[in-house]
């Protein structure tokens, strides 16, 4: 007996950590710098964030992805010279450690960007490599790179030295490190350790995975399962979320190194769900088209939607939404109606806007006029097209609110996010599918049309359960018939 228990004990365990397994969450990617000033000298910080948990518990997120807060010397902190320390302009350990606290007690998941492919040219491992070359003497750091005596593609000069870098991030001042070097690997063991262990934080989000090694996916999948395997060693259900920028069979063939990953085919105006938005008929056709190819591909692992990010045009334009409230609100209830872990980059709960370089699509966040951050560096492009936060959050029909209801109806459905998807009908613009898990079943109804639509009941015993609705018209069901208000969303449940 006591052996049958101890297996079923290690079974359990083994599937815990399947991504398909875990609980599901709504994820708020935050840019620091751009979001909260709580010290006043006009760049976001830790403590300002801390002062903002509470309207991000509210809002519905319990999830909360920071871009790099390592020290860096760009404004982006992408390239990293100390990956256990804090960068000064957003505040110190101490600030950290504060931050992870609040955020479990608030109910919220914290994890943060690491960056493993590269580091900064003044990194100490990349300083001291280079001073060793320039000075003809032997260093341990010089294998954490790829140096190289002749020109490659994929290389940057070392100045003063016949020399050559590996950097596939050109021009960023970002060499990428050798992870064939065992040494780097336990270099990355006590970095994980310091943010798992240490600092408590609940995972990673990991940057630019293709490129560990450039062109070799094969190579990219056993690194990434070796971190993941490092990270459950070291905090069991530790959270991982790579950045696989590719077409959807890449990304599916990812999900073999038990990570979850960004649903790029549905994020962006080229995505699915932008897409599916546009013409003049057949919306709902396009849209479960492509959400079945993502099912089939991914049948197994939690997928990871988003429709904007920090290096992505934001949604507003995308799905040309400046001056069309109700389809910008419908592109934000169609991505909480994904299975999966979603994702919401600050400020889309209000329609910011901002395309282009890349300092354009991390403004300050809207909060109210007069208690905002400073610009990023390199803005060419500064609008707001919708209020503030604080204008929104006293409107009841603002996109602010609907997003806040699409979140709260995600928890409370768990479904939505954690069960099985079946298409009942779909015809034209008019989406009917069916979710089911262990916490029970919902069918959801999607009208892609900015004209209400009619739908017979799919089955005997179905109730409203609740909409989420785009402007003043409401869903009923009468004599069996469901009506769905135009770009309306409706949650069925059994009677």
């Amino acid at each position: 007996m006591k052996k049958i228990i101890c297996f079923l004990l290690c079974v359990l365990a083994a599937l815990s950590i399947l991504p398909g397994l875990a609980e599901s969450h709504n994820w708020y990617e935050v840019f620091v710098r751009s979001y909260q000033d709580g010290d006043g000298d006009g760049i976001g910080d830790l403590k300002g964030l801390a002062s903002r948990l509470e309207y991000i518990e509210k809002m519905g997120y319990d999830g909360l992805w920071l871009m790099p807060v390592m020290p860096s010397p760009s404004y982006h902190k992408y390239d990293v010279t100390d990956y256990c320390a804090i960068d000064p302009e957003y505040g110190t350990l101490e600030d950290m450690k504060a931050l992870i606290d609040q955020a479990h007690a608030a109910g919220i998941k914290l994890i943060v960007d690491l960056p493993v492919n590269h580091t900064s040219t003044r990194h100490p491992w990349f300083v001291a490599a280079c001073e060793a070359l320039r000075n003809g003497t032997d260093s341990p750091y010089i294998a954490y790179y790829t140096f190289r005596q002749q020109a490659e593609t994929g290389f940057a000069p070392l100045a003063g030295t016949p020399w050559y870098y590996e950097e596939r991030f050109a021009g960023g001042g970002m060499p990428d490190l050798n992870l064939d070097n065992e040494q780097v690997w336990l270099e990355i063991e006590e970095i994980v350790r310091f943010w798992l262990v240490d600092m408590d934080a609940d995972g990673f989000r990991l940057d630019a995975v293709t490129s560990y090694y450039t062109g070799d996916h094969r190579r990219n999948i056993e690194a990434l399962t070796r971190f993941r395997e490092m990270c459950e060693a070291i905090k069991p259900h530790t959270y991982l979320v790579g950045e696989c920028w590719t077409g959807l069979s890449t990304i599916a063939d990812y999900y073999r190194s038990g990570l979850r990953f960004f649903l790029f085919p549905a994020s962006q105006a080229e995505g699915f769900i932008a897409a599916s938005l546009r013409g003049r008929s057949g919306h709902a056709e396009k849209f479960a088209k492509s959400y079945q190819a993502v099912l089939d591909a991914i049948p197994d692992g939690i997928l990871a939607p988003f429709l904007s990010n920090h290096d992505t045009g934001r949604t507003l334009g995308s799905v040309q939404g400046r001056k069309n409230l109700p389809i910008a609100k419908f592109a934000e209830g169609v991505l909480n109606m994904l299975q999966g872990d979603v994702y919401t980059y600050y400020g889309e709960e209000i329609g910011m806007v901002g395309s282009g370089d890349d300092p354009n699509k991390r403004l300050a966040m809207y909060w109210v006029d007069g208690d905002m951050t400073d610009q990023p560096p390199g803005v060419t492009g500064l609008e707001y097209a919708y209020p503030s936060v604080a204008d929104q959050l006293a409107d009841p029909d603002s996109l602010l609110r609907y997003c806040q209801r699409a979140n709260l109806l995600r928890q409370k459905y768990p479904m939505i996010a954690e069960g099985e998807n079946e298409f009942l009908t779909v015809s034209g613009d008019l989406c009917v599918m069916r979710r089911s898990s262990a916490a029970g079943a919902c069918v959801l109804v999607l009208n892609f049309s900015a004209k209400d639509a009619q739908q017979y009941l799919p089955e005997d015993g179905l109730a409203l359960g609740d909409a989420l609705e785009t402007g003043e018209q409401r869903a009923e069901i009468r004599d069996g018939v469901l009506t769905v208000p135009p770009y309306g969303i409706v949650i069925l449940i059994k009677n």
